[in-house]
């Protein structure tokens, strides 16, 4: 048989402007509003001098019974809650409430306090539940910033700042986070205290905490300023590149490749990455990320040089072309640009036409409208011509519509 399950809707006033549950022992405030009794009092011990819902000053901290709404409360219980067949009354499940104003304010208050893992994670459950939740922490004046410092206090448990961190990725996408983020975080002279407690967790979080925060780290990232101050930690840089080396995850390779690509924006920390072996780390496990950070390295000598030392590197580049997407196969075509018409590397073009390389640009360049890729697509089969013995192109002209082999 199956088992029905009912909803039901509790009217508002039924519930506790604190707790949003139906109130078991409804109390009054002078201020005439009504709480639950165990809500209200935890509320005033904590040493609030204010009404919650409404934050007028209590001239008088007494509170009496709302004999009317108690009996009231539970006239409803046992008419909404006593099935058919039933003896005994009992509380169906009902839909989850929104969090309310003054909730949002004791959750605020709770997280600023030196033991915060309980509140975070209610904070937590609570935007994890849906759209309509992360908009409303998103928009609630400084709740974001009062998790956000969370990850610049010092002496937090490591639990703490990986739910800090899942609050912050859930709600990145709402309108206006993410740039406030960055003017709290890397724009205010403190992203030194937020970056280590990043490399905390990517030292001893869980996977999913990973990857959360490099995502959390990567869309910070908004201009030049921003990049350099986090490419300014090195702590920050060697942890990442730790990662790649080790890891065998593909979301989290994905996620700190990414976060590589987007801070090297200057020749130092291209550098930097080209030192510690990225090319030779990259071209172990080549993916679409892979192969936008390669192209981005592609643009300095150090980089050029250090992809056609690497022996796997071209012939892996080679292998992936026509597998992945359109801005894959630029990145693809732009390091294979690169290193064969601007390096000239020998060692490369041996190993394009090797891996059937000429093939497949060929038809790349035939399906791609004018643009740089086309043009790269020529420069890289004139390029070849020496190396392939094995196909007569010699006499190929660039703007053959078909490929046939001799």
């Amino acid at each position: 048989m199956v088992k029905e399950e009912l909803y039901i809707t509790v009217p508002s006033v039924f519930r506790c402007p604190i707790s949003l549950d139906v109130m078991k022992s409804p109390v009054s405030l002078c201020t005439g509003v009504t709480y639950d009794r165990s809500s209200i009092q935890k509320w005033l011990e904590s040493g609030h001098d204010t009404c919650p819902a409404t934050m007028q000053v209590l001239p008088s901290k007494d509170f009496i019974p709302n004999l009317t709404l108690h009996r009231l409360i539970n006239l409803w219980i046992q008419s909404s809650t006593l099935r058919p067949g039933s003896n005994s009354p009992r509380l169906l499940p009902a839909t989850p409430p929104a969090i309310s104003e003054v909730q949002a304010k004791l959750l605020m208050e709770k997280v600023e306090r030196e033991r915060c893992d309980d509140s975070l994670s209610k904070v937590a459950e609570f935007v994890s539940c849906c759209e309509e939740n992360r908009k409303f922490v998103a928009r609630f004046d400084g709740f974001v910033e009062v998790i956000a410092g969370v990850l610049k206090r010092k002496c937090v448990e490591i639990k703490a700042l990986e739910t800090a961190v899942r609050i912050l990725d859930l709600i990145l996408s709402e309108n206006g986070v993410t740039e406030g983020l960055n003017k709290l975080i890397l724009k205010s002279n403190q992203e030194s205290k937020f970056l280590s407690a990043i490399v905390l967790i990517l030292q001893h979080g869980s996977l999913n905490s990973k990857i959360k925060s490099v995502r959390v780290l990567d869309s910070l990232a908004l201009d030049s300023e921003s990049k350099r101050r986090i490419s300014d930690s090195q702590d920050l840089i060697s942890i990442l590149l730790q990662l790649l080396k080790t890891n065998n995850n593909g979301s989290l390779n994905d996620a700190v490749t990414s976060i590589l690509t987007t801070i090297s924006i200057t020749r130092s920390i291209r550098s930097r990455l080209i030192e510690n072996g990225i090319v030779e780390i990259l071209s172990n496990s080549l993916t679409e990320k892979s192969l936008k950070l390669l192209a981005t390295l592609s643009t300095c000598s150090e980089g050029r040089s250090a992809i056609s030392s690497e022996p796997k590197c071209a012939a892996a580049i080679v292998e992936k072309l026509l597998k992945v997407s359109k801005r894959g196969t630029e990145d693809a075509v732009t390091v294979l640009w690169s290193t064969c018409c601007l390096n000239k590397e020998e060692k490369v073009k041996e190993a394009v036409v090797k891996g059937n390389g000429v093939t497949k640009i060929l038809v790349i360049m035939q399906r791609e409208g004018e643009g740089n890729v086309k043009m790269m697509c020529r420069d890289l089969v004139k390029a070849l011509r020496a190396v392939c013995k094995d196909w007569c192109l010699g006499s190929y002209e660039t703007k053959t519509t078909h490929i046939r082999p001799c």
